[in-house]
C-alpha cells in the first residue's frame, strides 16, 4: 500500500500525528518496535496518565529556543486535549497545580488515540525492527524486519533514553544526525538527585517527606521532596532537576512559610523549649531532629544567641546540597535536550533543508515541567506535524 506519510514511534505524539494527519486525509503509517503502542502513556501517573496540566504555557518549558514551543501550544491547547477526553467519556480529575489525571486508567488514553486513529484509517506496524532509513528522489524509505516500506514524508517519534526498560533509546539522534539535524547534548530530566557518601544528612531520613522550595541556579519549585536511601527525590527534586547542572548546589528552604525572625519569635514564645521541639512544630519528626542535630544548638531557645538563631534560620532558608549526579536515564521521566529547534519550523516541526522530515515530542529539544507538560508537548507538536504533512498532500 502506498503511504502519504511514515511515523517512526507509537508514542503519545506519533499517534497524535497519525490521527491528525489520517484525519485530514493523509495515508499514514506508524512503525514501532514495541508489540503495543503508547508503552509511556501506560506507566505514566501511577498508571492513571496525568494527559495534560491546564497550565501548559511556553514559559514551563526548557529549550536552547525558550519560544519554539509557542506557536504549537497556542494551536493545540490544553482544552482542546480535554474536549477529546470528554468526547469519549473518560472521567478525569485535577489532582494539584493543574495536573489532570484520569479516574480510571491510562489505559483509556491508549484505547482513545487509537480510536482516533482508526478513524483516520492509521496503519500501523508493530514489533518492527528499524534496520535502515534513507532517502531518494524526494522519497524517505524505511527497512524493517516487517517489510520495507516508503512515504514521501517521515516523522521521527521515538523519544528519547528516559527509561530504557520501556525500549527507549537514542535511535531519534542518530537518525536526526543522518540528515544533518544537530543534536543538543541529551541528558536526564525530571530525575531524582544522588549524594555523596560524605553527605551525612539524608542517610537516616529515606521515607521522610516535606514540602519545601527547592532552587537550582534561577529555578525554584516549591512542592514536596522526599530523601532516599541514594539521595533526594519528590515532585520538587525532579522539578529543578531539569535545571541543574552537574557540580551545582541545589538549595533548599525546609521552612516556605516562615518569617526569616521565625526562630527568634520562637524564642521569645517558647523559651524552654528545645530547637528540635521548635522544628518538630513545622516539620515532620525524623527531618526536625536531624536539622536541629546538623545545626549543633543545645540547650533551650532562651539560652541561645539571637545572631546564632539567625545564621540558623538562613541555612534553614537555604539548606545547600551538593548532589554528585542524578539516578539517570533509567529513572528519568523525560529527556533534556535532543535534535537541535534551530534545525525546524516551529509551525510544522518540519526539518528546515529536507523537505518532507518531520519531528515531534520528547525526540526534540523542548521539555515541559513534570505534571502532565510533556503530554501536552506530544499532542501539541503532533498535531502541528500532522497538519503540515496533510497540507502537503493536498497542496
Amino acid at each position: 500500500m502506498q503511504h502519504d506519510a511514515i511515523i517512526l514511534g507509537a508514542g503519545g505524539a506519533g499517534l497524535f500525528c497519525a490521527l491528525t494527519a489520517g484525519q485530514m486525509g493523509a495515508r499514514v503509517l506508524v512503525i514501532d518496535h514495541n508489540q503495543e503502542p503508547g508503552k509511556k502513556i501506560l506507566i505514566s501517573g501511577g498508571g492513571r496518565c496525568n494527559f495534560t496540566n491546564i497550565g501548559a504555557v511556553p514559559d514551563r518549558y526548557l529549550s536552547e529556543n525558550k519560544h519554539f514551543a509557542r506557536s504549537a501550544l497556542s494551536r493545540y491547547t490544553p482544552a482542546d486535549f480535554v474536549d477529546l477526553v470528554r468526547r469519549y467519556n473518560i472521567a478525569f480529575h485535577e489532582k494539584t497545580l493543574g495536573q489532570l489525571f484520569c479516574d480510571g486508567s491510562a489505559k483509556q488514553i491508549v484505547a482513545m488515540l487509537m480510536d482516533e486513529c482508526a478513524a483516520g484509517r492509521v496503519d500501523f506496524a508493530f514489533g518492527a525492527a528499524i534496520s535502515n532509513v534513507s532517502h531518494a528522489d524526494g522519497r524517505f524509505t524505511v527497512t524493517t524486519s516487517a517489510g520495507i516500506y516508503s512515504a514521501p514524508n517521515l516523522v521521527i517519534a521515538t523519544g528519547g533514553p528516559a527509561i530504557p526498560k520501556l525500549g527507549a533509546t537514542g535511535f531519534a539522534y542518530q537518525l536526526s544526525k543522518q540528515f544533518g539535524l544537530k543534536i543538543i547534548p541529551p541528558r536526564p530530566a525530571l530525575v531524582p538527585f544522588t549524594l555523596p557518601q560524605t553527605e551525612n544528612l539524608f542517610r537516616e531520613l529515606a521515607g521522610v517527606a516535606a514540602e519545601v522550595v527547592a532552587k537550582a541556579g534561577k529555578s525554584a519549585f516549591r512542592e514536596a521532596a522526599l530523601f532516599t536511601h541514594k539521595g533526594l527525590s519528590g515532585p520538587a527534586m525532579l522539578q529543578v532537576s531539569s535545571y541543574w547542572r552537574h557540580g551545582e548546589a541545589i538549595a533548599v528552604d525546609f521552612l516556605p512559610d516562615a518569617p526569616t525572625d521565625w526562630l527568634i519569635s520562637a524564642k521569645r514564645q517558647r523559651p524552654k523549649a528545645g530547637l528540635k521541639s521548635v522544628l518538630g512544630s513545622a516539620l515532620p519528626e525524623r527531618l526536625a531532629t536531624a536539622l536541629a542535630d546538623t545545626l549543633g544548638l543545645g540547650g533551650d531557645m532562651a539560652s541561645q544567641k539571637d545572631a546564632a538563631l539567625t545564621a540558623a534560620m538562613q541555612r534553614l532558608k537555604g539548606w545547600a546540597f551538593r548532589p554528585d549526579g542524578t539516578e539517570g536515564f533509567a529513572k528519568a521521566e523525560v529527556t533534556a535536550g535532543g535534535i537541535d529547534t534551530a534545525g525546524l519550523s516551529s509551525r510544522s516541526m518540519a526539518a528546515n533543508h529536507i523537505e518532507g522530515l518531520f519531528a515531534i515530542g520528547e525526540a526534540v529539544d523542548v521539555t515541559g515541567w513534570l505534571g502532565g507538560y510533556n503530554f501536552q508537548w506530544a499532542w501539541a507538536s503532533g498535531h502541528a506535524a500532522g497538519t503540515a504533512i496533510a497540507e502537503r498532500v493536498h497542496s
